[in-house]
Parts: C-alpha cells; structure tokens; sequence
C-alpha cells in the first residue's frame, strides 16, 4: 500500500495498516523537503510506482476529493484492529476508521472519509464521500453527513438530522437540527453561523 500525503495524519494511517498486517510501500508528497517518514521513503507521485492501491493521507476534505479525481487505480481501506466496525456496516474505497472508533449496523459510509479517533458513528447512518468525522465526534441513529462535510471534535448529532454537503460542525456543538450545505454551526444547540 502507498500512501499518499507525507503529514501527521499519515502517520496515524500507516500505525492502522501495521495493525492490518498491510505492508506500507511508501508515500507520495510534492514537498521536496520531506525524503522519510520513519523508515519509509517519500517520493514525487509517479504512477509507474503505485502498487494496486493507495491511500490518500490528507485530512482536509476538499483536497482529499481533488487528489482522488486525479488518480488512477483502486483505493485502498485502513480499518484499525482495535477499531469496532460491525459486519453490517458498508465502507467504501479509500475511507480510513482509526482506533477505538465505533461504526455500528447498518452504516454506509462513502469514499475517502475519515472516521477518527474514540468517533461513535450508530445505527443506520450514511455519510457521503470524503466526510471527515473528528474524535471523538458522536453521531446517533439515522443521521445523514453530505459530501465534504466536517464533523468537529467532540461534536455530538441528535438521530435523525440531515447535515448538508461541505458543511462544518464547530468542536462540541451539540447538533439538534438539520443543517444546509455549505453552512458552519457552532454551539450548544449548534446555530448556523
């Protein structure tokens, strides 16, 4: 597996693909400055070098959708070992589940998101391609995340409430109605802002 971004986030998805048992080939960064990540080399993206899969290691949504298009090839899926993900559940291409994160029955979850660390994600959720849900982020039964959007840490969304495309949600806002695209709510009750 070759990861692509040289960052951080990078980091949490190989320590994910070690949990795997998935061997990481390498990174890809335009950052010339950055020639390793632990022992594993960074390079330019060159596409003769990319093994069947890739992973794009780059937590901002709208890049991760830019980098995505632009790829040739299949994606791979990083599911840490100690994360809980029922059988169920359906995960598509390229989407990372971190440690200690719950994904329970029924769940669809779209490409390229990211379900961070200690994140609770219930019963019958959908969440669009390259939704970012942050630690420790609770979504209850039958919410719906449009494509792009941000949950913010620590944020909680009542059952049942529809979030709108490239939307964010503040750090521990407490979510009890829907929210259009596009739209920032911060707070407690969240509020558009």
């Amino acid at each position: 597996m070759y990861l692509y971004g040289a960052s951080g986030h990078a980091k949490v998805i190989i320590e994910i693909l070690q949990s795997m048992g998935t061997p990481v080939e390498g990174l890809f960064d335009d950052n010339p400055d950055i020639k390793q990540i632990w022992q594993y080399p960074v390079m330019k993206y060159a596409p003769a070098l990319v093994s069947p899969e890739i992973i794009i290691s780059i937590g901002k949504n709208l890049i991760r959708k830019k980098i995505a298009e632009q790829l040739p090839g299949r994606f791979g899926i990083a599911l840490h070992q100690r994360a809980n993900v029922s059988p169920t559940a359906m995960i598509a291409e390229g989407t990372v589940v971190m440690a200690g994160a719950t994904v329970n029955a029924d769940v669809l979850i779209g490409r390229h998101c990211i379900i961070n660390t200690n994140a609770s994600v219930d019963h019958e959720c959908v969440l669009e391609d390259f939704v970012h849900i942050s630690p420790n982020a609770t979504l209850c039964g039958n919410v719906r995340v449009g494509e792009g959007t941000h949950i913010g840490a620590g944020a909680v969304v009542i059952p049942g409430v529809v979030i709108g495309k490239w939307a964010v949600i503040g750090a521990g806002a407490v979510v009890t109605k829907d929210i259009p695209d596009q739209s920032l709510a911060v707070g407690n009750p969240a509020r558009k802002r």
